[in-house]
């Protein structure tokens, strides 16, 4: 190999790695998500009984979802997105067409909060949106599947016939169900979103995305009316109350469906034994989703190598030691 033919390979191979190095300098972006949340669940619906996904959501009960997020560029097709989120999700029978949701008459509100993890997954990619050679809006599609970690902790408040007001109460300690369930947990979170960045600096975009999780009880609601006797502080404590409020549904309106549907614990009479009545539905785990919009800002980067070796190809001066006068 000739001396001419060795400094072209050299010049080549410091050319390619220069351009590896200039296209890592914007890997990284932080940023905000700001929107809404909702959930499904047991609350809500429409003139029948639950449906899985968006059929049985409740638009009015909407609520916000903000928080922060940082992403990493991985490749041209796979980028790293880690956030933290704080939501409220809520429902409330009484907003549903479905008469024995209504007589059932239950209510909740959960903030959460999440942290998730996600790899991102570029559908489609347009470097120059617009094709004017300027390449100063760039836009990309992309969808994600990963995994999240969350705090839950729904509250309820209590009608006392006259409608519903008052503090809301932590439901999880007063074991309306008798269930022993934990206010953490891990949902899946997937979801599609898209993103416009400006001069390599500014990203406008929105996101969506469902998460599915592994319990029934972001509502406080799953299975069954349990005897009231056997609830914390018994006939008339505060765990009853919350666990069976249809009597002030029925009391407003008599003709709304009770015991055999969704309705209260009752007994029978000598010895014949107690029902239990259906509270939910535990053959359906709760699920929520966020919609957000999201600004982000993208760093920009060099290594300590690039900035040693290839700051010339930048139109910089490369600054040596000064070397001191010899006399």
């Amino acid at each position: 190999m000739s001396l001419k033919t060795l400094r072209i390979a050299i010049l080549i191979g410091a050319s390619a790695l220069a351009g590896t190095q200039a296209s890592a300098q914007y890997a990284w972006d932080f940023g905000i998500h700001i929107g809404g949340a909702n959930y499904l669940g047991e609350m809500g619906g429409t003139d029948q009984p639950r449906r899985d996904f968006v059929w049985d959501m409740k638009l009015s009960q909407t609520r916000f979802a903000f928080g922060t997020f940082a992403r990493r560029k991985v490749n041209r097709l796979i980028s790293i997105n880690a956030g933290l989120m704080y939501l409220r999700i809520q429902g409330a029978d009484e907003l549903s067409t479905y008469r024995p949701r209504v007589g059932r008459n239950l209510n909740f509100r959960n903030d959460m909060f999440e942290f998730y993890a996600r790899p991102e997954f570029t559908i489609f990619q347009d470097n120059d949106l617009g094709g004017r050679g300027r390449y100063r809006l760039d836009f990309r599609l992309f969808g994600y599947l990963g995994i999240a970690a969350y705090y839950s902790n729904p509250k309820g408040q209590l009608d006392d016939g006259t409608g519903r007001q008052g503090d809301f109460y932590a439901l999880q300690p007063l074991n309306t169900e008798l269930a022993d369930y934990s206010r953490f947990g891990v949902a899946i979170p997937a979801g599609i979103g898209f993103h416009f960045t400006q001069r390599r600096r500014h990203r406008f975009g929105m996101d969506m995305g469902w998460r599915t999780t592994f319990t029934d009880y972001l509502d406080d609601v799953s299975t069954t009316y349990k005897d009231p006797n056997t609830l914390p502080e018994g006939v008339g404590g505060l765990s009853a109350d919350f666990a069976d409020q249809s009597w002030a549904a029925l009391d407003r309106d008599p003709t709304l469906p009770g015991a055999g549907n969704y309705g209260y614990y009752f007994g029978g009479s000598g010895d014949s034994p107690k029902k239990e009545n259906v509270r939910g539905d535990p053959t359906h785990n709760d699920s929520y989703l966020t919609l957000t919009f999201t600004y982000s800002y993208v760093l920009r980067g060099q290594s300590n190598f690039y900035r040693q070796r290839y700051n010339w190809m930048r139109g910089n001066k490369r600054v040596g030691r000064k070397s001191r006068a010899k006399f």
